[in-house]
C-alpha cells in the first residue's frame, strides 16, 4: 500500500512538473538574451593627462601631469565589412595637454633646459578618428580605440630661471603648431539604457616634432615627439536604440513573409 501511494505521487509531481516546464516562455528562462542593434551614442569625457617626450639627443625628464582634459564624441556601432558585429567608429574634438618637465641627471648634477626652460605646459586641441571594437553585455561593456589624430597647439607655457620674457607665452619662429599621430585606448562601461558610463585610459603618439630639427644646426638634428598617457571618465546617451531587431533582421523578414510564407517571417540570422 505505501509503494503504490508513493508511485502515485511521484507520477503526479513529474505530471505537474513537466505541464509547468511546457508553459515556461523563452523570456522567462534565467539568461536573458537580448539582439544588439548597430546603435549611435554621444557623450562627454573629463580626466587628465601624463605627458612626456621622446627627445633626441636624450634628455633627463619625469612625467608631466596636467588636468582638465576635455573631450566629446560620437560613437556609432556597426559590423566590419558586414560580418563582425563588435565594430564600431569613434570620433570627437578634445582639449588636452602636451609638454615637458626636465629632471636633474644624477651623473652631472645638471638638470636639463629647452630655450630656457625647465618645464613647458603646450594646450592641444584634437580631432581623433578610431576604430572602435567592443564586447557588449547585458550592463557591462569592454572597449579597444585604434586610429589617427590631428591637432593643433594652442598655446604655450614656459617655466624656468632663464626663460626669455617675450617667449614664456609664445611659441618661436621654429616651433610646429601643428600635430598629427596616432591614439588609442582601453575601455569599459556600465550601462543603463539609455546612459552609459564609461572609463577610458587612452595613449596618443605624434609624428610631429615640437620644433623645426634644424633650428639649431644644418648639420645636426633634433626631435622631441610627444608621448602623452590620458585617464578620462564620461557619461554617453545612446541617441538610436541599443537592443531589439536590426535592419538586417527586419529586412529578411519581410523577404520570408514574400517569398517563403510558411517561415511566418520569423528569422534570428541577423541576431548579434
Amino acid at each position: 500500500m505505501r509503494r503504490k501511494t508513493i508511485a502515485i505521487i511521484s507520477a503526479l509531481i513529474l505530471s505537474l512538473t513537466a505541464a509547468y516546464a511546457q508553459d515556461i516562455s523563452p523570456q522567462d528562462s534565467i539568461k536573458k538574451v537580448f539582439s544588439l542593434n548597430d546603435y549611435t551614442l554621444f557623450g562627454v569625457e573629463y580626466g587628465g593627462s601624463i605627458s612626456r617626450q621622446q627627445f633626441n639627443p636624450s634628455k633627463t625628464q619625469g612625467n608631466l601631469f596636467v588636468p582638465h582634459t576635455f573631450g566629446v564624441y560620437v560613437v556609432k556601432y556597426g559590423k566590419l565589412f558586414d560580418g563582425s558585429p563588435n565594430f564600431g567608429l569613434k570620433g570627437g574634438v578634445r582639449y588636452s595637454h602636451q609638454g615637458y618637465q626636465f629632471k636633474m641627471n644624477k651623473e652631472t648634477g645638471i638638470t636639463p633646459t629647452l630655450e630656457g626652460a625647465e618645464k613647458a605646459i603646450i594646450d592641444l586641441i584634437d580631432v581623433p578618428l578610431m576604430a572602435h571594437f567592443h564586447s557588449d553585455g547585458l550592463h557591462f561593456k569592454v572597449m579597444l580605440d585604434l586610429g589617427i589624430y590631428g591637432g593643433y597647439r594652442l598655446s604655450i607655457e614656459r617655466i624656468g630661471d632663464y626663460v626669455r620674457d617675450e617667449y614664456r607665452n609664445a611659441f618661436m619662429e621654429w616651433d610646429y603648431r601643428l600635430d598629427y599621430g596616432i591614439a588609442g585606448g582601453l575601455g569599459f562601461g556600465i550601462v543603463f539604457d539609455p546612459v552609459e558610463f564609461h572609463v577610458n585610459a587612452s595613449v596618443r603618439y605624434s609624428w610631429g616634432s615640437l620644433y623645426r630639427a634644424d633650428y639649431l644646426s644644418k648639420d645636426f638634428y633634433r626631435f622631441a615627439y610627444p608621448l602623452d598617457g590620458m585617464l578620462t571618465a564620461g557619461l554617453y546617451f545612446q541617441l538610436t536604440k541599443r537592443t531589439g531587431k536590426t535592419k538586417g533582421m527586419i529586412r529578411r523578414e519581410a523577404y520570408n513573409q514574400v517569398y517563403h510564407p510558411e517561415t511566418n517571417g520569423d528569422s534570428d540570422g541577423e541576431s548579434r
